[in-house]
């Protein structure tokens, strides 16, 4: 906890210097070229340059992006930058930012993110560019990323999460791949897959809360008087189910077990050792990797289960995502903006090899496909995989709660599923605290 606030306060004072600096130049865009105007560098002989910082390994994808614009603008040259997407590695980007290193593009895994970023000055206003319409490239999903009915970046890939099924293990059980199904449901196939000691569904901690956000992002996580919204009758549903599974079942690892020894789920699921991994595309990074991740088996994919009794009223988590943003305070926006466009229609095809597929209406999905796939297409149930990645038409959401609510929600459901709180206690203590946040924020 002492930790979590000092990461905050340290959040905190980067942002105040930004915010301070910017006041004391000339405005959010500072030195920063407007849209159309030539850089310093044109002109001169010299290519422009650009650093484009992104949280997925070069091999995984940007380098082989980078690699194809460099060959073919000479007059434009990017440099990719790699940051972990995790609480240190947004830090250090916000920090470059903040401190004036080169960031010229940049990429939001999240919309608070890029609110937070927005506030900062950090993030150019696309509107003033009128050459590329976002809505209609993208899709209705799009929406989901503005901010105050404006666009901060371009959300550039398709998102989907997805139950991966060890679809051996479904045949010799006699189990269909589900299209649609409820996490009672997948309770039950997770006891008929289990095997001896072992376990039958696995996932990674953060996408734990994704069957409550998935209600509470369309219900509200606030009601009608103002007041939290956790004690949603289905958030209970949600607790003790999982519980349930871990305890009960033993057919998921317990909480604690998972913490402490860092379980490496994805390498759980394709040793075979577990026959169902809750995650999204980026499995495909893992899953195409015979070396590190030899596997046997063919994989399936079936949507994220729901907690709503009826399928007309679920939305499930996904939509677009890897929404890229120009710096406002980079002296290269123009030159960032055509490198964004090309990006966005089709020029981060390989990124498809790590399971981003890219959202734009004019990009070639094909040729995304086959990159996704690589030489591994018969190791995938395919007609389950085109499913879930563009036949499944469930509404999507993108989670857009504020980052505290969110940690104090994980503190609290924490102590339940390591067994020193009740679930009772645990909803009273997350509307109380999300209460608190509600009053102090107002």
């Amino acid at each position: 906890m002492r930790r979590k606030r000092l990461f905050t306060s340290m959040v905190s004072l980067v942002l105040l210097m930004g915010i301070l600096a910017g006041c004391t130049g000339n405005g959010n865009n500072g030195n920063a070229s407007k849209p159309g105007e030539q850089t310093p560098s044109a002109g001169t002989g010299d290519p422009i340059k650009l650093k484009m910082w992104g949280g997925v390994p070069p091999e995984s994808g940007p380098q082989g992006v980078i690699d194809a614009w460099n060959k073919e603008h000479p007059e434009i040259q990017v440099e990719y930058v790699r940051f972990v997407n995790d609480d240190e590695g947004n830090l250090k980007l916000d920090t470059a930012m903040m401190t004036g290193q080169n960031v010229d593009l940049f990429v939001n895994y999240t919309i608070s993110q890029a609110g937070k970023r927005m506030e900062s000055g950090l993030a150019a206003d696309l509107s003033t560019f009128t050459d590329y319409n976002i809505d209609e490239k993208m899709g209705a999903d799009a929406k989901s990323w503005q901010i105050d009915g404006k666009y901060y970046g371009i959300p550039t890939t398709k998102s989907p999460f997805f139950v991966a099924l060890n679809k051996d293990a479904l045949d010799a059980a006699g189990l269909k791949v589900p299209t649609d199904w409820t996490w009672d449901e997948l309770r039950e196939y997770a006891k008929k897959l289990k095997s001896g000691d072992g376990y039958g569904f696995i996932q990674h901690t953060e996408p734990f809360v994704d069957p409550i956000d998935s209600v509470l992002s369309q219900e509200g996580y606030t009601k009608a008087d103002g007041n939290s919204n956790l004690n949603h009758p289905l958030v209970k549903k949600w607790l003790e189910t999982l519980n349930t599974m871990m305890k009960e079942d033993q057919t998921t690892p317990p909480l604690g077990e998972q913490l402490t020894s860092k379980m490496p789920v994805e390498q759980e699921f394709l040793s075979g050792k577990v026959p169902m991994l809750n995650i999204g595309a980026w499995l495909l990074r893992s899953s195409n990797n015979f070396t590190d991740f030899p596997r046997d088996f063919k994989i399936a994919f079936a949507p994220v289960p729901r907690l709503v009794d009826s399928a007309d009223d679920y939305v499930t988590r996904g939509g677009l995502g890897d929404y890229i943003s120009i710096n406002a305070k980079s002296k290269n926006q123009a030159a960032a903006w055509e490198f964004l466009k090309w990006y966005a229609d089709g020029g981060m095809a390989p990124m498809a090899a790590g399971g981003r597929l890219p959202a734009s209406k004019d990009a070639d999905q094909k040729t995304a496909l086959d990159s996704l796939l690589g030489d591994k297409s018969s190791t995938y149930d395919l007609d389950s995989l085109m499913y879930v990645m563009f036949e499944n038409k469930t509404p999507t959401y993108v989670r857009s709660l504020a980052q505290e609510v969110m940690d104090v929600r994980a503190q609290e459901y924490e102590k339940y599923f390591l067994g020193s709180q009740s679930a009772d206690d645990t909803i009273a203590a997350m509307v109380t605290r999300h209460n608190e946040y509600l009053k102090q924020n107002k």
